[in-house]
């Protein structure tokens, strides 16, 4: 057989064992909780949630089927989602700043969604959405508007350098942070709220965050997987890159743009998440290599599964309560990381 088609179907089926990864992780995630209920009646309630989607009919309204298919179904679907739409947005980001270490935070997505949803917690900002209340909607309008004020004040002449882009980043989003700090110290009452969502939590999730997120994640991903000619193009540097007729600064603000989007909307609706958009395009680099092509939906994968995987033990282990996801994306995620990078080593990262 020859070695490309080989190849072809090795990363065939890396895409299908994750599909099939995911898939069954989020019927796991359904399953098990702090309610308590038998894993058999949880499984019937989820056939019938199916059979309801089949018919058109509406499903029973008992606890049970509250419970499956109005808290625990949908949080695993946005766990899913939340996750493929950082790791999307860290392999854009890595590609756009040709730096390893480069994350959906560092041009101030993570910082100006902070400053959106504490100021809307300490400030008392009462205003709703299609459903949505200040918290989500200021977090996203915060990450969006920090992003874009990072654009303008990079620009040179109209153009963007990468080296003024992140030292830019860094900047404003230190100034931001900085400003969200003294509001959370200025009011204790909401502090343990505000300091849970800074560490990502998917508690209290609707249908209404996952039909949010839907439009954007696959909106996001459709244009990932159109730019992936020009982020291969852009790993060999922008005087290479120029040479071989990519517009490099008109493809830069579509990656910057497209990267804040996929984490302004996740970071919305879940709050802060760190690691997952840092590390797993690094993990699925050195599975499948770095051509965006199969790169991307590889990692949008992994992102889903091991957010849905986070999910579980978040509910489970100080039950009633939670603990915030983002600690236990680290703890999965970072022995798995450092076994690939002892195993593989840090020059194919």
């Amino acid at each position: 057989m020859k070695p490309r088609k080989s190849r072809r179907r090795r990363y065939l089926l890396i895409l299908f064992a994750l599909l099939v990864a995911v898939v069954v992780c989020t019927g796991l995630s359904t399953l098990v909780g702090p309610a308590g209920a038998p894993i058999g009646a949880v499984f019937g309630a989820l056939l019938d949630g199916l059979r309801c989607v089949v018919t058109g009919q509406a499903a029973p309204a008992d606890s049970l089927h509250t419970i499956v298919l109005s808290l625990r179904l949908p949080r695993a679907i946005l766990a899913c989602l939340v996750g493929a739409c950082l790791a999307l947005a860290g392999v854009v980001m890595q590609a756009l700043f040709q730096n390893p270490m480069a994350d959906p935070y560092l041009v101030g997505v993570s910082g100006g969604a902070g400053l959106g949803a504490v100021a809307a917690m300490m400030l008392g900002i009462n205003v709703e959405l299609a459903g949505f209340t200040a918290v989500p909607l200021l977090a996203f309008t915060g990450a969006l508007g920090v992003t874009l004020l990072v654009y303008l004040l990079s620009q040179r002449g109209g153009k963007v350098q990468t080296a003024t882009l992140l030292l830019t980043g860094i900047a404003v989003g230190s100034l931001v942070a900085s400003i969200t700090a003294f509001l959370m110290l200025s009011r204790d009452e909401h502090q343990a709220v505000v300091l849970s969502w800074m560490l990502g939590s998917l508690s209290g999730r609707t249908w209404l965050h996952v039909w949010a997120m839907v439009p954007q994640f696959v909106l996001g991903l459709g244009i990932s997987l159109a730019l992936a000619r020009p982020l291969n193009v852009l790993l060999l540097g922008d005087e290479a890159a120029t040479h071989v007729g990519l517009d490099v600064h008109r493809a830069k603000r579509w990656l910057l743009a497209l990267s804040s989007l996929l984490a302004a909307a996740a970071v919305a609706v879940s709050g802060v998440i760190g690691f997952v958009g840092l590390v797993i395009p690094h993990i699925c680099r050195l599975i499948v290599g770095p051509d965006h092509r199969i790169l991307l939906p590889v990692s949008a994968l992994a992102g889903a599964l091991l957010l849905v995987l986070a999910d579980i033990p978040a509910r489970l282990l100080l039950s009633p309560g939670e603990i915030p996801i983002g600690i236990i994306t680290s703890l999965l995620g970072c022995p798995f990381f450092l076994y690939l990078l002892h195993r593989h080593g840090a020059r194919r990262l």
